[in-house]
């Protein structure tokens, strides 16, 4: 890769330091897809000694994390709740077009792992979207609650719920948000989660 290229990727990849995502990190501050793809990737770098994940290969699933909403890079992001098949296949689109241009091994590699991504078979693509999901709702319960909008109180408990049926630690992380949820909802103000 030339170091031309090198900075061409690496300038489109930053569009994701200042798109912002649904979610507000503070108040006054939305959560950019930067910041969730971040804490995605760094999940997964936490769950590598945990022996249910141990035989996975967490580098590929690090690197699915930081990949994953690069399309946004592009479009943007779109809520959930919001988002449309077009809008996918839109996105979709216009990321295979961006990585088709790149050197070869690069494009082999990024095509292999969003070809994985895609066919949601492997544990590490399993882990990757589960992940995608947990991350958000991480984020919603640290966000204020002046911020949600009235769905999102469902939502919630909803979101990305199927995603973690493959795996018993990820159901027991589930089962913890979700108690963390509840407990923001019924205090009506910011949590802090706490070990009970």
């Amino acid at each position: 890769m030339t170091p031309q290229k090198f900075l061409e990727i690496l300038s489109q990849a930053a569009m994701l330091k200042i798109t912002p995502r649904h979610c507000y990190t503070e108040k006054t501050r939305k959560e950019s897809v930067a910041d969730h793809s971040w804490r995605s990737a760094l999940m997964a770098m936490l769950l590598s000694k945990e022996p249910e994940f141990q035989e996975l290969d967490m580098d590929r699933v690090i690197r699915m994390c930081l990949i994953h909403d690069l399309g946004e890079s592009f479009t943007g992001d779109i809520p959930t709740f919001e988002k449309t098949s077009q809008d996918e296949e839109k996105e979709d689109q216009i990321f295979l077009r961006w990585v088709e241009a790149f050197p070869e091994s690069q494009r082999t590699e990024w095509l292999e792992l969003l070809g994985e991504m895609e066919a949601m078979e492997t544990r590490e693509a399993k882990l990757y979207k589960a992940l995608d999901k947990l991350e958000a709702l991480i984020s919603h319960n640290e966000s204020d609650l002046s911020t949600w909008l009235p769905l999102e109180y469902d939502l919630q408990f909803t979101y990305g719920k199927e995603n973690v049926e493959f795996s018993s630690y990820l159901k027991e992380l589930r089962s913890c948000i979700d108690r963390w949820t509840e407990e923001k909802i019924q205090e009506g103000h910011t949590f802090i989660l706490q070990e009970p």
